[in-house]
């Protein structure tokens, strides 16, 4: 926009379509289709507005793919990855014999215990059972933590299709103050757990996760709230009115 460049002069240069350009501007990935046009096309059209093409695909990595199972992989020195480790007959014939040993002084502890001392009310048998009734503790890795934070947060963008006044509240603090907003001046996409916005009027469009919430029209004031459960419109009491601005 700043350059004055016209969507069909990118069409007819990057021979990308004028629907898949408006796409990857609003990032709305399920009108592409699919991640590797994504990428293609985001380099593309990067190129073509002189931007970096690179940098703007591997942030689209990032937030949008996940790893591939080889990116998984531990790494591994050349001409080992693939195999699996394999024990020798030796190793597997010690570990044998020593469950066997073990299984028979369980066994001699449970008899001996157990027929020796009938009135006893504790024994081996019932350290034993305890022992292996026992649950094991579940244990939450950094990624699992990292996909269990990022399913609960919410991507945000207000896109004004006329002149409106706007308070955008983030967690609780203010990101939007009070700023009467134009058409054609879309906000940046902000994201958190807890969206609550207060719009003047109908005069706007909300794109949230990718997808587009058309406000009613309407003169008087809206107010809605967005988490990832989904949407709530809020009363004019419920509705934020900027009083704690983003630090």
């Amino acid at each position: 926009m700043r350059a004055r460049i016209d969507i069909s002069e990118i069409e007819s240069q990057t021979k990308i379509r004028a629907k898949y350009l408006r796409a990857l501007e609003n990032e709305e990935w399920d009108l592409l289709p699919g991640p590797t046009y994504v990428k293609s096309f985001l380099r593309t059209y990067a190129d073509a507005l002189g931007l970096d093409g690179k940098r703007l695909v591997e942030e689209y990595k990032l937030q949008h793919e996940r790893l591939s199972d080889v990116e998984l992989q531990p790494i591994a020195p050349p001409g080992q990855r693939g195999q699996r480790p394999q024990r020798s007959r030796l190793g597997r014939r010690w570990l044998i014999g020593w469950a066997v040993v073990i299984l028979a002084a369980a066994i001699y502890l449970v008899a001996t215990n157990g027929g020796g001392n009938g009135n006893s009310p504790s024994g081996g048998s019932t350290s034993t059972q305890t022992a292996e009734t026992t649950p094991a503790r579940t244990t939450t890795t950094p990624s699992t933590r990292k996909k269990r934070a990022a399913s609960t947060r919410v991507r945000l963008q207000v896109v004004p299709t006329g002149t409106v006044y706007v308070c955008l509240e983030a967690d609780g603090k203010a990101v939007i103050d009070k700023v009467t907003m134009n058409a054609g001046t879309p906000s940046k996409t902000f994201r958190a757990k807890k969206f609550e916005i207060s719009l003047g009027n109908g005069q706007a469009r909300v794109r949230v996760n990718g997808k587009s919430f058309n406000v009613p029209s309407s003169s008087a004031p809206l107010g809605y709230r967005w988490t990832s459960k989904g949407r709530t419109t809020l009363t004019q009491a419920q509705r934020p009115a900027c009083a704690t601005p983003a630090a």
